[in-house]
């Protein structure tokens, strides 16, 4: 098998943020690695200059990926992300092209799952509310230590649980819910009747989900189809007792129906790791409500599941190098365009 190390010199790759040291020590065995080191991403015109430069890239999700930028990275063979989705690169393009794409995922199923289930209890029992009740004197303002009215929230046993997108975290999320009582309703474009049964949970058409669910979890990948998925006709059709949660991408809620549906009481309220726009304003209306939990994208952060994500991204760079199709290789048609590696 012919390597790059023959030729006397190692593939060129740029990552576009700091990862672990371990991980990148690993790297260097096989890749002469340039890594950006700052906090915020490299702006467009600095990741296309250093695209047109490399021969493998490792991304995130703020990183546009571009039709633009594949084609004028000519030496570029391998899109490394380090994350689940991959909706920030043109994958169609990249196939073309015969540039790999990979991910990296179900190492951040329980990390996520358990994020959704901090965020959907934070609403249910108001707990940053509460919090803030405490730290702004307002509780010792009123004097009183207990009051049978003050701070309620709505217990979960016996609620109903809507999950939308019935994957890996989608499931974990489930099985949580299924945990503390509740009755588990779920939507997918893909029917899954071997979990339906293993797992004791119904399927549901999603606006037939959407009226029954008195917490509304959501598990998508953003595409052409889930973009504003839930949106006013469909926040309207939600109990106004209820409770929708986003762990997935901000954009498959529309976000100006959910403050709309928000400001006029249509729903309970929501818990959001991810939003439209990253960051988010702190001046969008949606930061107004008291009823509304805004976290800023962690649902994969442990130091676990990131370690294990940059070990992945690692994993699937060190497979390509030594020209085996990587293990969590997103486009497969790829390897029909352009074997693997750097021949």
């Amino acid at each position: 098998m012919v390597t790059w190390c023959k030729f006397k010199m190692k593939p060129k790759l740029f990552i576009t943020r700091e990862l672990f040291p371990d991980v990148i020590k690993k790297l260097e065995e096989y890749y002469d690695v340039e890594v950006w080191d700052r906090y915020q991403p490299p702006p467009y015109e600095v990741l296309l200059q250093k695209a047109k430069e490399v021969d493998a890239l490792g991304t995130l999700l703020t990183d546009k990926i571009d039709c633009n930028l594949l084609q004028q990275a000519k030496r570029l063979r391998i899109v490394a992300q380090y994350a689940v989705g991959y909706d920030n690169i043109d994958i169609e393009c990249a196939t073309r092209l015969g540039i790999y794409v990979t991910n990296t995922p179900g190492v951040l199923t329980e990390a996520t799952a358990e994020l959704t289930w901090a965020l959907l209890m934070a609403v249910a029992r108001r707990i940053v509310e509460a919090d803030h009740f405490v730290r702004w004197g307002e509780w010792w303002r009123l004097q009183t230590g207990w009051h049978p009215k003050m701070m309620l929230g709505v217990e979960l046993q016996g609620k109903t649980l809507g999950i939308i997108g019935l994957g890996r975290i989608g499931s974990r999320v489930a099985e949580f819910g299924k945990a503390f009582g509740m009755k588990v309703i779920y939507y997918d474009k893909f029917r899954r009747k071997d979990l339906e049964e293993k797992m004791g949970i119904e399927y549901r058409e999603l606006d037939d989900l959407l009226k029954e669910a008195d917490i509304v979890s959501i598990h998508v990948p953003l595409t052409k189809e889930t973009y504003h998925l839930i949106n006013e006709e469909r926040l309207k059709k939600m109990k106004k007792g209820a409770i929708i949660v986003n762990t997935a991408r901000g954009a498959v809620i529309d976000t100006d129906a959910l403050v709309k549906a928000l400001r006029e009481g249509w729903i309970r309220g929501a818990g959001l790791d991810v939003h439209e726009q990253e960051p988010l304003d702190p001046n969008h209306p949606i930061t107004a409500f008291k009823n509304v939990v805004l976290l800023p994208h962690i649902g994969s952060a442990t130091y676990e599941t990131r370690h294990r994500m940059a070990e992945l991204v690692a994993e699937n760079l060190i497979a390509f190098y030594k020209g085996e199709i990587p293990p969590t290789l997103v486009n497969k048609e790829v390897v029909n365009i352009r074997k693997p590696g750097f021949k």
